[in-house]
């Protein structure tokens, strides 16, 4: 006798997801799986299949093949989906003429939630001095505001967002990463499609980069980042590695003429190369950092949907434009 176990609330999995565009593969059988309580970064080229896959995850596109579900359940099988997910995948996805506090009212008038909550994110996302302003006016940054704001209206155990750190200045990313940490302190689920490396690097736990449609590497940031070292720069890095050995410490001498040293202690680096008279031009601490491994996975797979087999006649759409336009005959 064969037991399924259920899925736990909030887990995202995305299991051989796929689909297709007419001849353009825009995801392509796509694995992997969200946990509750971290944050995981989505990252990707433009044209790798991001925004589709959310898409796909969100009920507004039917994949070709595969599955993607949360907490076991397609997006359309959830009885109150605003409670169970919150999205932002746009910041332009209110009425122009429409005042934010308005937009939240309406929003949570549909999905019965008091209006107290309404106020209560306004002030959470600090944007209540423009809460009666139309938000046709507003800057992107508070866009970004208000699309949190909206996607946080049911508490709901899991966060999508797409490009959230958008238009925010220094002062409003900090606040994101800040914010974002604390709802995955108390068990969220958070998947955060980002571009911004450097801050995906500070704010989340785990990584996800795709490529042409297709997974490249999942991780936990510790386990991405390689096991760290000490970058040192002398006139014999050979004779230098000679010393490390005597003193136990195993070293790499690359092409360049550079040494890395399997260790942290850059003291005893020093000290070793005091000792065998070498001189040392530099010694600082080295570990691989998220740019260095998404441009070593993804360099040279940009799609730039031009090759003639995705498009007859002309040149083939974007990603978005084709997660926009008509779906393929197989559907």
């Amino acid at each position: 006798m064969t037991t399924t176990t259920a899925a736990p609330e909030g887990r995202i999995e995305f299991h051989n997801l796929t689909k297709r565009f007419g001849q353009f593969t825009a995801v392509d059988d796509l694995s992997f799986t969200v946990e509750p309580g971290r944050i995981t970064g989505f990252l990707g080229p433009n044209g790798a299949g991001k925004t589709t896959t959310l898409r796909m995850l969100l009920g507004l596109i039917r994949p070709t093949s595969g599955t993607a579900t949360i907490g076991g359940h397609r997006y359309a099988e959830l009885p109150r989906p605003l409670t169970s997910v919150g999205a932002a995948l746009e910041a332009t996805n209110f009425h122009p003429g429409r005042s934010g506090r308005d937009h939240l009212r309406v929003l949570a008038d549909t999905a019965g939630i008091p209006v107290a909550r309404v106020d209560e994110l306004l002030e959470l996302t600090g944007i209540p001095a423009a809460a009666r302003k139309r938000a046709g006016g507003y800057s992107m940054g508070m866009r970004q505001r208000l699309g949190l704001a909206a996607a946080l209206l049911g508490d709901p155990q899991v966060l999508v967002l797409d490009e959230p750190a958008n238009g925010l200045d220094p002062e409003g990313i900090r606040w994101l990463r800040g914010f974002l940490k604390h709802l995955a302190s108390q068990g969220k689920t958070i998947l955060v499609s980002s571009h911004l490396l450097q801050e995906v690097a500070q704010t989340v736990d785990h990584v996800v980069i795709i490529a042409n449609g297709r997974l490249v590497r999942a991780g936990a940031m510790a386990d991405l980042e390689g096991t760290p070292g000490a970058a040192v720069e002398t006139s014999d890095p050979a004779a230098l590695a000679g010393a490390l050995r005597v003193a136990d410490v195993t070293s790499t001498v690359h092409e360049d003429g550079s040494l890395v040293a399997d260790t942290t202690d850059l003291r005893l680096v020093g000290d070793v190369a005091l000792r065998a008279g070498l001189p040392i031009y530099g010694l600082r601490p080295q570990r691989a950092d998220l740019e260095t491994l998404y441009f070593q996975l993804t360099e040279g797979t940009n799609r730039n949907l031009g090759d003639g087999a995705l498009a007859v006649g002309g040149a083939a759409p974007t990603e978005r434009d084709a997660v926009t336009g008509e779906e393929g005959a197989n559907e």
